[in-house]
């Protein structure tokens, strides 16, 4: 095959209509080659030139790998969202080149003595504003990335890095794979009872599609997962599901447990090599957190005025349980938790989660984000003919009046050859350039409940929560206007980046908001203010629960990236298991191994390790940057385009706490979270 049919070698040609209808498998090596070689020239003449200008040095090594990232990202996200046999091979083949490539870069000691020289030029010093954050953080992520360490070092730091983006590869494909290779297929109708009408439909259609003429299919994707969790009655079923859901990749031949010690033992390595105590410490050293300690210190003070909230709600739910069933009445196992609890919300507040899904079609739902986003910033939605890598995804552009900002992808619904959870990536980061503004390419996915036979998709309000939740992200590339491509849209701290998506989920609690698109599907009629103020006044039902989890994830990855010992603490499943005790409302069984499954810290080198602690640390910004709305109107445009200004549009083109403080109009407090919860701050001492 010739060089000029190969769609992935310059994806800017056809603008943002990037050619997914074209790129298959045998494409990936031959252009992964092409642009390697000519991003390592690029950056061979950077290094070997005299440059003394910032477009002749940051400008053009930003341009050296700007191609290769769009090539690579983008059959990284197609290994996502439509896996084959062969595209796996093609991209397991070229992910350590790649990250071979990336390593080198900071490794490069001509580079690195090209960078500095520049620094200190008449001309690095006179910039300003974003560029000369651009060199300061140039520099300082080549010395965290090895620029002075010495030829041996340089090499070890490299294999580590190859290993490490081949394990992290592995460890997700594991996931996926165990998840597809369960099924539970039900006979009889009768062991269905509790589950809502949605589910078994569900079920039933997702036997259909394997070639069963009867029989209720279930699968570890989350659409069947919860409901069963949440509703069924049949506790052995529940059982099965919970174990099994919480057992993937424990088994040959998609058994990670042997991948989770080797990434953690390299991830020491590598944080030693870099001269840092642990590997919490070598990746949050340019997050608003900045050390492990600090994110440990962070959980523990929420945690606190969390834990008397927790212990009562854990007693509340065996109390309901005995109140129901009496002397029979059994202690609760984890596959109980989720069914007591609805059971319990429901008699407390008469509020059922099944009551709101008709007002929540998907399309209708997509609408609304459109209508709040057009509403508070200003801009415009519109479908887009553009090819795509699934015929259930939609595309729409974004406009800022007559000014394309960004085209972009939503794929809602579970396949089996996609994997789960709910997530946005940015396969074009645009911008002002100096030939005109270019736009953003982005996308976003879910594994929200599908429509059924024709129907509608019909959503629960979780499921709105996270498609909110990613279009935020998605907003924050897609309004992005900083000229410097690597602190554009989402390149920001890790423990900033989820503020502009939590807070995207407050309008989703918001009466004005729900009235933008939340339609009951057959009447049309708006959901009843005796249902919404239910489903307010359950809000905060076992909030401490929900947050105890989430403080539980943060402090198994921090303990995991800081403390844990294999000579000194053993197994590491037993050990996971362990520090998650404290955070459970049951005792976990011997067989817990959620570990083995938590892709947040181990599909990618370095994803959300050391920083799970960020989603709660975004939740205190979020919740107390949205008193700024709730002073101003929910809806307000002037708000909306403050946000926007200060904020969304301007990327890491500063220091993210000052972003903060321009927005809010001073440092975040800890108290709009823990009022939002229901939970008391502790008082002052």
């Amino acid at each position: 095959m010739s060089d000029a049919k190969n769609p992935l070698l310059d994806l800017g040609a056809t603008g943002p209509r990037l050619p997914f209808d074209q790129i298959r498998p045998e494409h990936v090596r031959p252009a992964i080659d092409t642009l390697l070689a000519e991003s390592r020239a690029s950056i061979r003449a950077i290094a070997a030139g005299k440059g003394e200008t910032y477009d002749a040095v940051l400008g053009a090594l930003e341009r050296a790998t700007e191609q290769l990232s769009r090539a690579s990202g983008v059959v990284s996200h197609l290994e996502s969202v439509a896996t084959t046999p062969a595209l796996r091979e093609a991209e397991t083949e070229v992910k350590p080149l790649l990250s071979a490539f990336y390593s080198s870069i900071a490794l490069d000691p001509e580079l690195w003595q090209t960078l500095k020289r520049y620094s200190g030029t008449a001309d690095a010093k006179a910039l300003t504003g974003a560029r000369k954050r651009h060199l300061e953080k140039t520099l300082d992520e080549f010395r965290r990335s090895g620029a002075d360490l010495d030829p041996t070092g340089k090499e070890r730091l490299t294999a580590v890095d190859v290993e490490l983006s081949q394990l992290t590869m592995k460890f997700g494909q594991n996931v996926l794979d165990s998840t597809n290779a369960f099924d539970l297929v039900i006979d009889d109708e009768k062991r269905l009872a509790g589950l809502p009408e949605s589910a078994i439909q569900a079920a039933r259609a997702s036997a259909a599609s394997k070639g069963l003429a009867s029989g209720y299919r279930f699968t570890l994707h989350a659409p069947s997962v919860i409901p069963v969790l949440t509703y069924l009655d049949d506790a052995s079923i529940r059982e099965t599901i919970w174990r099994a859901f919480n057992q993937r990749a424990t088994v040959a031949p998609f058994d990670n447990a042997p991948l989770l010690r080797r990434i953690l033992e390299l991830r020491r390595e590598r944080a030693t090599l870099l001269g840092k105590k642990d590997f919490a410490d070598l990746v949050l050293e340019d997050r608003m957190a900045k050390t492990g300690e600090a994110a440990a210190r962070f959980v523990h003070e929420l945690e606190e005025p969390t834990r008397e909230s927790f212990e009562r709600e854990k007693k509340e739910l065996a109390a309901f349980r005995r109140e129901l069933e009496g002397e029979r009445a059994k202690e609760i196992a984890p596959w109980d938790v989720g069914y007591y609890a609805e059971k319990l919300r429901t008699q407390r507040f008469d509020f059922d989660e099944e009551a709101l899904r008709p007002y929540f079609a998907a399309e209708g739902v997509l609408d609304g984000l459109f209508a709040l986003a057009s509403r508070l910033y200003g801009v415009t939605f519109a479908p887009a003919e553009a090819p795509s890598w699934d015929e259930s995804v939609r595309v729409f552009t974004i406009r800022d009046g007559d000014e394309l900002l960004g085209l972009f992808h939503v794929d809602l619904y579970p396949r089996e050859n996609k994997r789960g959870g709910a997530w946005m990536n940015s396969l074009v980061m645009g911008g002002p350039t100096a030939a005109g503004f270019e736009p953003h390419v982005g996308l976003f996915c879910s594994n929200a409940t599908p429509p059924i036979d024709g129907e509608k998709a019909l959503l629960t309000h979780d499921e709105v929560e996270t498609l909110f939740h990613e279009f935020g992200h998605l907003l924050h590339q897609l309004l992005s206007n900083v000229d410097v491509r690597s602190l554009a849209g989402t390149n920001v701290a890790w423990d900033f980046v989820e503020l502009p998506s939590q807070i995207m989920e407050n309008w989703t609690w918001e009466r004005a908001a729900l009235d933008l698109f939340a339609r009951h599907v057959e009447s049309g009629e708006r959901i009843p203010d005796e249902l919404f103020a239910r489903k307010h006044k359950a809000r905060t039902f076992r909030a401490a629960t929900m947050q105890m989890r989430q403080l539980g994830f943060a402090a198994l990855d921090l303990a995991l990236h800081r403390d844990y010992d294999p000579g000194h603490d053993g197994d590491l499943l037993a050990y996971a298991r362990g520090l998650m005790m404290p955070y459970a409302v049951t005792p976990l069984p011997d067989d817990y191994a959620m570990v083995s499954s938590f892709t947040h810290l181990f599909s990618s080198s370095v994803g959300y390790a050391a920083g799970y602690y960020s989603y709660k640390w975004a939740e205190v910004l979020d919740a107390d940057a949205f008193s700024r709305f709730r002073e101003g109107g929910v809806l307000s445009p002037e708000v909306g385009r403050a946000f926007r200004d200060l904020l969304l549009s301007r990327g890491d083109s500063d220091d993210p706490m000052k972003l903060f403080v321009d927005f809010v109009g001073r440092p975040p407090k800890v108290d709009a979270l823990l009022a939002r919860n229901g939970l008391a701050a502790k008082p002052p001492s």
